[in-house]
Formats: structure tokens, C-alpha cells, sequence
């Protein structure tokens, strides 16, 4: 009985471990590691606009950084695929990233007097309510109400095109006034966010009125 017990323990105890060490690794998983990326890119995009360098310089260098860590977003989602580490971690963590660095990107902006407070608050503030709508919706199981719509993905282009365009800020090519249509677009992209918005939250009605 005592050996059977032993053996058990030793068993559990190398289960443990070994489920330690899956945890671990799906930490540090190389598209893992890039979703991270995108979050430790937010101080120093930031940080840019404190360097003594002039304008021009700090612009391209910051739009250049926003820029190659935005492309790993398709980046980690390919290497998981092609490298077999697609993980329900991975999966939470790669739009929680996203989000960072588009909110980072426009508080910065708003900080360089690019775009405009309430534009910020608007995209920042769907932001926030609809991955609040979806947690709640995953929880209750109706999460397929709530799933991404084209409307949405139009948004997110729109306003990763908006974005490098603002912290440019000069005239690309010397033809493209990036000042001007990098507002343009964030003002659309604020349009289309309040109208997905609006589209999130119909789908979700049934449920929220069947739970009220």
C-alpha cells in the first residue's frame, strides 16, 4: 500500500512539474515573445520624443518603431500556426497587445497635439467597452454574438494606417501630407468606431435584456 502511495506521489509530483514547465514555456513561445514585443514597444516609442534629436528625426524614427512592431501582429499569429504554438495564452494576450499600442500610440499623439481629446477617448472608450462586452459574453457563452465583424476590421485598418501617418507627421514622398490625411482617417476611423460600437452592443441586446 505505502509503495502504491509512493508511486502515486512520484507521479503526481513529475505531472506537476511538467505541467510547470508547459506554463512556462507558453510564456516564452517565440510568437509569444512577439505579441510581448508590442507591449514593451510603448515606453519606447514614447521615449522617442524625449531623445535630443530634431523632429524630423524623432518622427521617423518613432513611426518606423510603430510601424515593425504593428507587423508583428501578423507575425506571431503566422509563427504560431506554421510552428505549432497557438495557445489559449496566446490568443488572450496578442489583442490585449494590440489594444496597448494603438491607446499608447493615440495618448501620444494627443500629447504632441496631433489628434484631437475627444477622438482619443472615443476609440480609447470602445476599446475598453467592448472587451469588457466580450468578456462578459464568453462568460455567458454567447460569445459568437459579439464575434469580430468586417465593420470592426475596417476600423483597425483605418486607424493603423492613421496612426504612422500622424507620428510622421511631414510630407511623405514629398508628395503625401501625412498631417492631413492621418487626420482625416482617425476621424474616420473614430466614425467607424462608435458605428461598430453600436453594432457590438445590438448584437449583444438579446442576452443583456434576457439577464436584466
Amino acid at each position: 500500500m505505502r509503495h502504491w502511495e509512493w508511486r502515486n506521489g512520484i507521479e503526481d509530483t513529475t505531472k506537476h512539474h511538467e505541467h510547470n514547465r508547459h506554463n512556462a514555456a507558453m510564456f516564452l513561445t517565440l510568437p509569444t515573445l512577439l505579441t510581448w514585443a508590442r507591449i514593451a514597444a510603448i515606453p519606447l516609442i514614447a521615449g522617442v520624443f524625449h531623445l535630443p534629436f530634431d523632429e524630423a528625426t524623432r518622427n521617423l524614427v518613432a513611426t518606423s518603431m510603430f510601424i515593425v512592431f504593428a507587423l508583428t501582429d501578423w507575425l506571431d499569429g503566422w509563427l504560431a500556426r506554421k510552428l505549432n504554438q497557438v495557445s489559449s495564452f496566446g490568443a488572450f494576450l496578442d489583442p490585449v497587445a494590440d489594444k496597448f499600442l494603438v491607446c499608447a500610440s493615440l495618448l501620444i499623439l494627443v500629447w504632441l497635439h496631433r489628434v484631437d481629446t475627444l477622438v482619443a477617448l472615443v476609440i480609447i472608450g470602445r476599446e475598453i467597452a467592448i472587451s469588457a462586452l466580450r468578456e462578459w459574453m464568453a462568460q455567458i457563452g454567447a460569445s459568437r454574438s459579439v464575434a469580430v465583424h468586417m465593420i470592426g476590421k475596417v476600423k483597425t485598418v483605418t486607424q493603423m494606417v492613421a496612426i504612422p501617418f500622424l507620428l510622421y507627421d511631414g510630407k511623405l514622398f514629398r508628395l503625401i501630407d501625412t498631417r492631413m490625411w492621418g487626420t482625416v482617417l482617425i476621424y474616420i476611423a473614430a466614425v467607424l468606431t462608435i458605428w461598430s460600437m453600436v453594432y457590438y452592443l445590438r448584437k449583444a441586446l438579446p442576452e443583456i435584456r434576457a439577464r436584466a
